[in-house]
């Protein structure tokens, strides 16, 4: 589920069992249902849908267009700077520095003072390389 919960606001494709495809971006999700929720959908019929709700049940396909967000070369240029005390946890999404400053791709979610200055001033130099907005 951490994988789905991953793709919120991120645009997706939906195909259902009926054959029909959904674009949009993905707004919520019922884990227990799979049930979705697209914001600014439009149908393979070209129908453009403010909200769409879709029940889990009709689901057989859901495809991510956005490119995954970097964290591991990410945490590579921190190691650079803080060496022996970056871990980066793919599987959550997050990269922890010192064991007290957590960073995911949207920038620091953790921690302050001068070594987090650091890091955000890493972070930032690393979305503008990579055509990221910067954070801020």
């Amino acid at each position: 589920m951490e994988e789905l919960s991953n793709l919120l606001q991120k645009n997706v494709s939906i195909l259902t069992s009926s054959g029909k495809t959904f674009v949009g971006t993905l707004t919520g999700i019922d884990t227990d249902t799979m049930s979705v929720c697209l914001t600014n959908a439009k149908s393979d019929a070209g129908l453009a849908i403010h909200k769409l709700f879709l029940n889990g049940e009709t689901i057989t396909q859901i495809s991510s267009f956005d490119k995954p967000f970097d964290l591991h070369s990410l945490g590579e240029r921190l190691e650079r700077v803080f060496p022996r005390m970056v871990r980066v946890m793919e599987d959550a999404g997050v990269i922890v520095v010192m064991d007290r400053i957590r960073l995911t791709e949207k920038g620091i979610v953790e921690g302050s003072g001068p070594a987090a200055e650091r890091v955000q001033k890493v972070y930032e130099e690393f979305m503008r390389e990579k055509g990221g907005i910067k954070a801020g």
